[in-house]
């Protein structure tokens, strides 16, 4: 084996393992969601399985002849890529949510390409080792060959792949070209015995290929189904990552089908002046409350800080996103820096969907950006998802309260009191929050929520810490729904 084919078949290789390292998570994103917890399964299973590799590679290598080994191996690898992701659509709907689904579903899905893989570099390196005298050279430059193949794999996945390209055709391409690189140091000395194995593997691969992902939309950060409401021929479900993201009614966009939607109305209408308004909402998911503002308030402006930009399209294509609306494609906490001081009357806070948290938008360092950006009198209305302890959504109010005035909460009796759990609605503003009044505009439409402020959120705060850029571990502060 030639220098430059060693040096090659190590470089993509090592690649290969970290393109499907970054691609597993958005495999994953459906059926486990985005968090810190879902890349630390991931890393830790690809880890696992370099290191199993690695191990049993130089295993094989001391024990037989390694120059038949390699191709089998990128055969395998590649076969083992290209059914990675039909694997986690059979036992991704049968998984719940938490640690040991995702490293389950990590495990059954990506341990084995990553191994496979992983095996080939000390294969390589023994083949190339001809004296004792230079074993230090060799296993230094191939490790550092090795490296760079993984960064390479790393940058061009995330700044390019991952953009320009849906996921599975990406792992269909990156495992049908392992597959054919194997097959073709495979070949030699073996053509008799090739051809009915390449049959195999190309019908294999076909086959492979036909297998369709659980989405109607793959963007950047999510998978994405729009979902036609059989009961309303005119509504419209937006899935992301197989939770209810957003409801639109392309007829009448002052039908709020989500309970905290209602809610976040019911504070725009109480706490804010009549007329037109000036709002910035921090997540567009469908864009419905753009739309109901839109439509309850003519003339208001209307600023959506989204990241991702793929959702905006869906947005205008399948969910009655209009021009009346203005998009800034950016991560919000960099969007909103380039907003004017007291230039919003209300600021929604709606970017967390199921287990997705943006910790860095849950902060006191953001949530002063907030402040100075609202008018003195403004509010700002967060939707916070939590179960269980509530151990996120009181470090939420908490953070509120060191940032604002004055802060309430309104949610369901059974939320507040811990029996219960779903979206919570917090509240800030530099001006005295009318809980009172809110509760009865909440009442008049046969609402279930209640408010609470001062020394009764303060007993639901009850002590929790506040979260900072520094500490903010929300992905594990946030309860597990039951069931």
């Amino acid at each position: 084996m030639s220098r430059l084919l060693a040096r090659s078949i190590v470089f993509f290789t090592s690649a290969s393992v970290l393109v499907i390292e970054i691609l597993a998570a958005r495999i994953l994103a459906p059926y486990v969601g985005v968090s810190l917890e879902t890349f630390t399964g991931i890393i830790g299973v690809i880890l696992a399985g370099i290191s199993v590799g690695a191990w049993l590679g130089g295993r094989a290598a001391d024990q037989r002849n390694p120059r038949p080994l390699v191709g089998p191996l990128l055969v395998a690898g590649g076969l083992a890529a290209l059914a990675s992701p039909q694997i986690v659509d059979v036992i991704g709907p049968r998984l719940s949510t938490g640690p040991i689904s995702i490293v389950l579903a990590a495990t059954f899905g990506f341990f084995v390409p990553a191994a496979l893989l992983s095996a080939v570099p000390p294969i390589v390196v023994k083949i190339r080792l001809s004296s004792l005298d230079q074993t230090g050279s060799v296993v230094g430059s191939y490790s550092a060959i090795g490296t760079a193949g993984a960064i390479f794999g790393t940058f061009l996945t995330g700044f390019f792949l991952i953009a320009a390209f849906p996921t599975r055709p990406i792992v269909a391409v990156l495992g049908v070209a392992l597959a054919l690189s194997g097959l073709s140091l495979w070949v030699t000395g073996r053509r008799r015995r090739i051809l009915p194995v390449l049959a195999v593997l190309i019908g294999l691969g076909s086959l492979l290929l036909l297998f369709e992902g659980p989405c109607d939309y793959e963007t950047t950060y999510h998978c994405v189904i729009v979902e036609v409401d059989e009961s309303r021929p005119s509504g419209r479900t937006l899935v992301l990552d197989r939770m209810r993201n957003s409801y639109v009614d392309l007829d009448d966009p002052t039908y709020l089908e989500f309970r905290y939607i209602r809610l976040i109305a019911d504070i725009i209408n109480t706490e804010s002046p009549q007329g037109p308004l000036q709002v910035v909402s921090i997540g567009g998911g469908g864009f419905t409350l753009p739309g109901y503002v839109h439509a309850t308030r003519p003339g208001s402006s209307n600023v959506v800080l989204e990241i991702d930009g793929p959702l905006v399209e869906i947005g205008k294509a399948e969910l009655a996103l209009t021009d009346d609306t203005e998009v800034i494609v950016d991560d919000a906490r960099m969007s909103l820096r380039r907003l004017a001081d007291h230039s919003a009357e209300v600021v929604i806070g709606d970017a967390f969907s199921g287990a997705s948290v943006p910790w860095h938008l849950t902060t006191v360092e953001f949530n002063r950006e907030i402040r100075r950006v609202l008018t003195p009198g403004g509010v700002y209305a967060m939707n916070v998802i939590d179960y269980g302890s509530r151990e996120f959504v009181r470090s939420a109010a908490a953070t509120l309260g060191g940032v604002f005035g004055h802060v309430a909460l309104f949610a369901p009796s059974s939320y507040i009191d811990g029996s219960g759990g779903g979206n919570y609605v917090l509240v800030g503003s530099e001006s005295p929050i009318d809980v009172a009044a809110i509760g009865r505009t909440i009442r008049s439409r046969d609402g279930i929520e209640r408010g609470i402020a001062g020394n009764q959120l303060s007993n639901f705060i009850d002590g929790a810490e506040l979260l900072v850029d520094d500490f903010a571990p929300v992905d594990q502060m946030m309860g597990i729904p039951s069931g």
